[in-house]
């Protein structure tokens, strides 16, 4: 029996135009490439699996491939091949996180020098360059300035605020955006598709939700949801693996805090109790729904919004003020952290449920009598 490719490394995309996303960077990569104007420093930043590596890959086949530079590698001579399978001379990847020492990062300079063995450009992958410490960057600035004309250097982080204003001012940077659940599920469906695999569409909404923008832990998620679901994909299984409720109990919870219905939150308390034991993921479910309430109450539908679809939470918006949003958001927060120090999970849900009914700012005030 063959190995088995998990899905993220099998449809790792190997062109631009195999990308999910990043128009905005793409766009002016392929322009820069189409017109020869060819920086010696790219810095990608963005959060994780959302394509810096990938992008990184790409640029090298497209400095090296042997057709000549391009935006569209071939993806089929020695060179697009072995850059596809890992072992180009001359890409040379660098995981900062483990290489911090200036030891290292020495090391690394001194084969600046030399030129490329099999290529046109020798291309430094700098992964979480963030990592380096001081003296590693002190001693990589001046190579990153003025490198060799056969060198070219690419810098991933997913935590720029921590690179020294000195070697940012010296690459040409682009910030990577978390994916849209609509970019994600798109792709998931055209992976599941190619690989004969059924599935429910509300559970690809919710695989698309929980990898929070990243493409990469949305196909990780997915091949879980795949192994635990015997070989498919379903809503039910999904909300099992990723340990979130059904939309519409959280639907439900919002709608009797916003009525302020005390009568009617005894039977919803005891059904989500039945349905997931997870006390504290229901605090964060809650909380992200409040988060994205408050977002939508700014951004309106412009806002990127991942705990619910977009129209449950424009309906949900209209019915808490933004003072409300505020106070419920701490309130849901304040009761995780005392999960540790409450009897149980479900009085510890309770509570915080109970706050949020008591602190319900729509509640009349009593009138003073004046004297």
């Amino acid at each position: 029996m063959a190995d088995y490719t998990v899905l993220a490394r099998k449809y790792r995309p190997q062109s631009f135009e195999d990308m999910v996303g990043q128009k905005h960077v793409l766009a002016a990569l392929i322009n820069a490439l189409e017109t020869g104007r060819l920086h010696h420093a790219y810095l990608l930043t963005g959060t994780r699996g959302v394509g810096k590596t990938t992008i990184a890959r790409i640029l090298a086949k497209c400095f090296n491939c042997e057709k000549g530079i391009t935006a569209h590698p071939c993806g089929e001579c020695e060179s697009c091949r072995a850059i596809a399978n890992g072992n180009y001379p001359d890409l040379i990847e660098i995981d900062a996180a483990s290489r911090t020492k200036v030891e290292d990062t020495r090391e690394i300079l001194e084969n600046v020098q030399y030129k490329p063995i099999a290529g046109r450009y020798k291309v430094y992958l700098i992964d979480e360059v963030h990592m380096l410490s001081t003296s590693s960057f002190n001693a990589l600035l001046k190579t990153l300035e003025e490198p060799p004309e056969y060198v070219k250097f690419i810098l991933a982080t997913t935590d720029p605020q921590k690179l020294p204003v000195t070697v940012v001012s010296r690459c040409l940077q682009f910030q990577l955006k978390a994916l849209s659940i609509d970019d994600i599920k798109g792709q998931l469906k055209y992976v599941l598709d190619e690989e004969k695999i059924s599935y429910e569409e509300d559970g690809l909404v919710e695989l698309a939700r929980a990898a929070r923008g990243s493409m990469r832990d949305a196909l990780s998620l997915t091949d879980q949801a795949i192994a635990l679901g015997g070989g498919k994909v379903t809503l039910e299984g999904v909300y099992d693996m990723v340990g979130t409720l059904d939309s519409s109990y959280l639907i439900e919870i919002l709608k009797v805090i916003a009525t302020n219905d005390g009568a009617a939150l005894s039977g919803v308390l005891n059904t989500v109790a039945s349905v997931t034991p997870d006390f504290d993921t229901l605090h964060l479910s809650l909380a992200r729904v409040f988060h994205d309430i408050a977002l939508y109450q700014v951004a309106g539908s412009k806002a990127d919004i991942y705990s619910l679809r977009s129209d449950v939470i424009a309906e949900l918006s209209g019915l808490f003020s933004p003072e409300e949003v505020q106070l419920y958001y701490q309130i849901i927060l304040e009761g995780r952290r005392e999960l540790p120090f409450a009897p149980d999970g479900m009085s510890a849900f309770e509570m915080t449920m109970l706050r949020l009914l008591a602190f319900n700012l729509k509640k009349k005030q009593p009138v003073v009598s004046e004297r």
